[in-house]
C-alpha cells in the first residue's frame, strides 16, 4: 500500500512541476511544441528518478532499524 501511495505522490507532484516547466519554456521561447517536448522528457525521467530516490531512502531508513512503513501508516491514520 505504501509503495502505491509513494507512486501516486510522485505522479501528482510531477504533473504540477511539469506544468510549471512547460509554462516557463513556453513563456521564454513562445514555442508550444518545444514546451511540450520539454515537458514530456521531464515527466518521464523525473518520475523514475523520484521513485528510485524514495526507494533508496527507504532502504537506508530500514537498514538503521526503523520501520518506515509502520511510521507512515501511523501518519496516514492521523
Amino acid at each position: 500500500m505504501i509503495k502505491k501511495l509513494r507512486l501516486l505522490k510522485a505522479v501528482t507532484w510531477r504533473i504540477t512541476a511539469t506544468t510549471t516547466t512547460m509554462l516557463i519554456v513556453y513563456f521564454l521561447t513562445g514555442e508550444l511544441k518545444l514546451a511540450g517536448s520539454a515537458a514530456l522528457v521531464e515527466i518521464i525521467s523525473k518520475i523514475a528518478i523520484y521513485y528510485l530516490h524514495e526507494g533508496i531512502w527507504e532502504r537506508i531508513t530500514l537498514r538503521e532499524g526503523n520501520d518506515i512503513e509502520h511510521e507512515m501508516e501511523e501518519l496516514a491514520a492521523n
